[in-house]
């Protein structure tokens, strides 16, 4: 095992960095907590507590005065007080769908999304992620889930990836103020882990309304996880990039092309000559649409 003293202070931050991707701050308070004071109260509140042979008596021998209630009359109120089930996952669904089309701009769908509660993931997010920048422009990126950094900031691409993805759209004379940025679903998954099918069965006609609602001209998914929503196939995202594809959303048909994440770009720069070659294939076809 390496020594903490061992690391350098980049080796420290990258590491930081790293749990924090992972989803360790999801464990963490929102305030500090003083255990040792919580510990003290609840031996205090054990000592003043009347022992075993007084509370025998005091159950064998009740007040007249106080009425005794039976298990059964109990029953109501100990189940108010249990949290309510969840919704079955058809329901979530339908309700989501329901939800979506209610929806007659991106900031009612905003809105709405962020009142749904029929997926688990919200319960562990900090923030509910929506789309960012210009709907006008006809240029919409969709990215596979909201990160750690998305999840602290509330707004897609943020951190490192985020930095990086600016470089990459200057690179092509983009700005994200000038486009459209989303995710496929609205809520960071635990620990950065794939959304599971159901969920994103109940998050898909969320991020299909986006698109129906900003009408794009072209649509450039990154990562493998959108590609993989979209395109139907269950390849990698190095089998799915640079192929112009189209995406069918309430009747209307959107050509569309895949990469690589930003994220995939830090973890492997190699790559990024792949990225380049995606990304003028998609400049092009913007440029021959306009």
């Amino acid at each position: 095992m390496i020594s903490v003293n061992d690391l350098s202070p980049a080796e420290l931050a990258a590491l930081l960095h790293f749990h924090a991707d992972a989803g360790v701050e999801w464990l963490l308070e929102e305030e500090a907590v003083d255990r040792f004071a919580e510990f003290e109260a609840m031996k205090a509140t054990r000592r003043s507590a009347p022992s075993s042979s007084q509370a025998t008596e005091t159950r064998q021998a009740p007040s007249r005065a106080t009425p005794q209630v039976s298990a059964r009359d109990a029953a109501p109120e100990r189940s108010a007080q249990k949290p309510h089930p969840a919704i079955p996952d058809g329901e979530a669904v339908q309700q989501a769908r329901f939800a979506a089309e209610s929806a007659r701009s991106l900031a009612e769908l905003k809105t709405a999304i962020e009142a749904f509660s029929g997926c688990n993931l919200k319960n562990s997010a900090r923030s509910t992620i929506f789309a960012t920048g210009d709907a006008a422009s006809g240029i919409m990126l969709i990215g596979s889930a909201p990160s750690a950094d998305d999840d602290r900031e509330g707004q897609p691409f943020a951190g490192r990836p985020g930095q990086l993805l600016d470089k990459m759209l200057a690179a092509i004379g983009l700005d994200r103020s000038g486009i459209l940025l989303t995710q496929v679903v609205p809520w960071r998954p635990p620990g950065n882990r794939v959304p599971s099918a159901v969920e994103m069965d109940i998050c898909r006609p969320f991020i299909e309304r986006q698109i129906a609602l900003a009408e794009p001209k072209a649509i450039l998914l990154l990562g493998n996880f959108a590609a993989r929503v979209f395109f139907g196939e269950g390849d990698t995202i190095h089998g799915l990039r640079g192929q112009w594809r189209e995406i069918a959303v309430d009747g209307k048909v959107i050509p569309s092309i895949a990469t690589l994440h930003p994220q995939d770009l830090l973890t492997a720069p190699i790559n990024k000559r792949l990225a380049w070659n995606d990304l003028l294939a998609f400049r092009a076809r913007l440029g021959s649409s306009q």
